[in-house]
């Protein structure tokens, strides 16, 4: 089941002169509970790609169709409420709030959209993290890959329709990133999860289904 679909997609920054294009004319699509990498040299687009699948900026042209949805359809208000309710979003910065333990970090989705957390889902997610011994501290009472871990737990505690990963990993000591690839990857087997991540790393990249390359704001090779 197709469960993310990008058409024509493009993005320009600036006019003339200083005429940037960012993306241009990217499709692909992706299936529900697929794993796929998105890997490209810095400047290559990869992030801008990221950000208008998400909601987080709008196309100069094209479309992104998210569980059959056209995304860019949808006032700003609305678009909000979507990105938040569907998409999940990690960054390599963790975001966290410095204020807020562990497990009110994870359901800060949810109270901001006055839902109440799934208990026993919530429970199952804070193992699944590895953080049980972890739920009351303080972010700056964790270490970098806890605080990755968090904001993963952030990501996923909405049931969202996709996670989306920027460089999830690129704040992070090797140790430490092998284990949210490997948390990633449990998510998206236990959870059936469908995750695409965006790295610069190809030795990071091989560890999902599937791998698109981009350069100068194009595909350049699938598989």
């Amino acid at each position: 089941m197709e469960i993310l679909k990008v058409e024509n997609l493009t993005k320009i920054y600036g006019k003339g002169t200083t005429k940037v294009v960012a993306l241009d004319n990217v499709s692909f699509s992706v299936e529900k509970g697929e794993f796929v990498a998105i890997v490209g040299a810095s400047g290559s687009g990869k992030s801008t790609l990221l950000h208008l699948i998400g909601g987080v900026d709008r196309p100069t042209s094209g479309k992104v169709f998210i569980d059959g949805k056209d995304i860019y359809e949808l006032d700003d208000d609305k678009l909000a409420i979507f990105r938040r309710r569907q998409v999940g979003l990690v960054y390599q910065f963790y975001n966290l709030i410095p204020i807020l333990n562990v497990e009110e970090n994870i359901t800060l989705p949810l109270d901001l959209d006055n839902r109440k957390p799934n208990k026993e889902y919530l429970n199952s997610l804070i193992k699944l993290l590895g953080l049980e011994s972890r739920k009351n501290h303080l972010p700056n009472e964790l270490s970098g890959g806890q605080q990755q871990r968090t904001s993963i737990g952030r990501a996923l505690v909405t049931n969202p329709t996709i996670i989306l990963a920027d460089e999830p990993t690129g704040n992070l000591d090797s140790k430490s990133s092998d284990e949210i690839v490997e948390l990633l990857r449990k998510s998206n087997k236990e959870y059936k999860q469908t995750i695409i991540m965006i790295t610069h790393n190809m030795e990071i990249a091989k560890c999902a289904d599937r791998i698109i390359q981009i350069e100068d704001g194009k595909i350049v090779k699938e598989g």
